[in-house]
């Protein structure tokens, strides 16, 4: 008889063997209140194991494929960071030439250092109004194919943070001319493609290999996610289930990967969930066409579709930094997701409760009453800086380095990382040229809140690592 993952481990509990094995509580001992120790169990007879599945895990997985319509499927314990690094180093192996985003996560980035891979960064446009990354150009991409040759990969983020999807259809095309695989980072998307008011998913429009996390958007545990790969995949799955086994933990948890198989049936099943929350979104939409300050975000010229389920809310017309109007935000019982610049993030998911997404829009109706438009708003504060890269990032990283005022370090190179986090994407990768702007933008950052961290160690300070060529 077939079960789903939580019943098998229900089952297994009932059959009463004591556990004469890990983990280390025994099923009883709680070491803080209210976790659910007793669920938690490991690769017991029966169990099956995460990098051999041959049982229920198998099937587990084959269940969640068939929902989205994959090739294959993995869960992840390790976040999409470890699928990301497992799809990229089983398509790239080892000092391969790959293409990827500029707006990529920290993780394809890492997974470029880990691999020493030689990496061409290409930019999508800007969505200056807001500030943020539109959607990656497929004739970008093609025309990188044409000028690079040896391409092992091409790396792409869709949707991004604020949620601008690509055509990845037209993208994928331009890699397949080429017999390159497209990966498709798609960890914000978990929830497309399955309900007709959201865009479609990029492993339906081509991808070879999707990376998602479950737990973003849909009802999983943090840590959840899903890599997915095509049924023509250019890559080779016994490849990625290898890197599998190099990137994740061999000490899976049960509870995550059973809330992944729960999820995959309330996917299936998700119908109404799914109309609640759409309906819920349009009553957002509908009060921000009251605002007289705020903004929010809902796609434009540089945007091929956009996931309506992100909102992101701008106070540039009030001179209102994001962390400012968080805080107001916080004083009205909401926690955002993120803030950065003028803007603001909030996450809607398929847990949520729709009640709360509409008190939401009539929250951000009232703080907007109290808002004024500024009388001089420079709408070029913040740029995305876009660095020209003059060496890898390994080598940047080999390098020695000297610590160096930020303010008087335009024209050397990077030695190290600065990010703004969340979301993870670099303002300044190891190997870059600093511009006169990227001083400009980190100042600005701080001022407004934003967390400036460098090389993920900690905050940035008035110094810059960079490189004694």
């Amino acid at each position: 008889m077939e079960r789903g993952l939580f019943d098998s481990i229900k089952y297994l509990k009932s059959i009463g063997r004591y556990p004469m094995h890990m983990p280390g509580h025994k099923r009883r001992v709680t070491p803080a209140e209210g976790l659910p120790v007793g669920w938690d169990i490991t690769e017991i007879e029966g169990a099956d194991d995460l990098h051999w599945s041959e049982g229920l895990l198998k099937s587990a997985m084959e269940r969640t494929a068939a929902v989205w319509g994959a090739g294959r499927t993995w869960y992840l314990v390790n976040g999409s960071t470890c699928g990301i690094h497992a799809a990229i180093r089983a398509a790239a192996g080892c000092g391969g030439r790959i293409i990827a985003a500029r707006n990529c996560h920290k993780s394809v980035f890492h997974a470029v250092e880990l691999g020493e891979l030689d990496a061409v960064w290409i930019a999508p446009p800007a969505e200056e109004k807001f500030e943020i990354f539109a959607s990656m150009p497929p004739e970008l991409v093609a025309r990188a194919l044409e000028r690079e040759r040896d391409i092992r990969c091409v790396v792409v983020t869709s949707p991004t943070y604020e949620g601008c999807v690509s055509d990845i259809s037209a993208i994928a095309e331009a890699c397949h001319r080429k017999n390159v695989p497209l990966i498709v980072d798609e960890a914000h998307g978990a929830h497309l493609g399955h309900y007709s008011r959201f865009p479609g998913g990029a492993l339906a429009a081509g991808a070879d290999a999707v990376i998602q996390s479950a737990h973003k958007t849909l009802p999983s545990l943090t840590q959840t996610a899903f890599l997915h790969i095509s049924e023509n995949s250019l890559l080779d799955p016994e490849e990625i289930e290898y890197q599998l086994d190099i990137f994740e933990t061999s000490s899976p948890s049960y509870l995550l990967m059973a809330s992944l198989d729960g999820c995959t049936e309330l996917v299936r099943n998700g119908e109404r969930l799914f109309h609640q929350w759409s309906r819920a979104l349009d009553a957002v939409y509908e009060e921000a066409g009251r605002w007289r300050v705020l903004e929010l975000f809902s796609g434009g010229e540089q945007v091929f579709r956009f996931d309506r389920s992100k909102l992101l809310i701008s106070g540039q017309k009030g001179a209102v930094t994001g962390g400012a109007l968080a805080e107001m935000i916080r004083e009205k019982g909401f926690e955002p997701e993120m803030f950065c610049g003028y803007n603001v993030l909030a996450m809607t998911g398929l847990g949520d409760d729709p009640e709360m997404i509409v008190r939401f829009g009539r929250t951000l109706t009232e703080i907007d009453r109290g808002l004024s438009p500024a009388d001089e708003v420079k709408p070029d504060v913040i740029k995305i800086p876009l660095c020209t890269a003059v060496c890898p990032i390994t080598e940047a990283m080999r390098h020695k380095t000297c610590d160096v005022p930020l303010d008087r370090a335009a024209g050397m190179t990077a030695g190290e990382y600065v990010w703004a986090y969340p979301p993870g994407v670099p303002v300044l990768v190891p190997g870059e040229r600093i511009d006169e702007s990227t001083a400009e933008t980190v100042r600005f950052l701080e001022k407004s809140g934003s967390r400036v961290v460098y090389t993920g160690a900690g905050h940035l300070t008035k110094h810059i690592k960079c490189v004694q060529w």
